[in-house]
């Protein structure tokens, strides 16, 4: 292989065989490779900033909003409503919270690769699997960022959440 990348370039251009470069196409598709897979590290890493961040989201919304229904959450359970069911009314929530704003990312994330696809020349798809993977992702953080305000909500004793100003 040596010696044909040699000859090659003297044989392509006699007079000027070093303004040919020539190289294996398996280097050119390892560097290709290399360079797709690190671009899809980035998305990746993008993607799980993004879940972050729509998971602080939702905590804090959430725990803001035990915040102020203190005196609705001590009336509830003035009139029988057991720990459990403040715990998966606000659980049930955040995952609501959750599944709207999973909803709209997925409707902003199909437009922009659906743009991106066409401004490229490229079929526009995006695969089932993805989409499920992405709600079902936006689920969890949605579950998991509700937890701890659904819990916090649970644990308010009746008399002390309807004193509360």
């Amino acid at each position: 292989m040596a010696r044909v990348r040699g000859m090659l370039a003297r044989t392509v251009s006699p007079e000027r065989p070093h303004e040919v470069a020539v190289s294996r196409p398996s280097d050119a598709l390892a560097a290709r490779a290399a360079a797709a897979g690190t671009f899809t590290n980035l998305l990746l890493g993008l993607g799980a900033v993004a879940l972050l961040v729509g998971g602080v989201g939702v905590a804090n919304t959430m725990v803001i909003s035990v915040l102020e229904r203190r005196k609705e959450i001590g009336l509830r359970r003035a009139l029988g409503a057991t720990r459990g069911q403040i715990r998966i009314h606000f659980l049930t929530e955040s995952l609501l919270l959750s599944v709207l704003g999973g909803v709209a990312g997925l409707a902003l994330g199909g437009l922009v690769t659906t743009g991106y696809a066409l401004s490229r020349g490229w079929p526009p798809t995006v695969p089932p699997w993805v989409l499920g993977g992405a709600f079902a992702a936006t689920l969890a953080v949605g579950a998991v960022a509700g937890i701890y305000p659904a819990i916090r909500a649970s644990r308010l004793a009746p008399t002390a959440a309807l004193a509360a100003s």
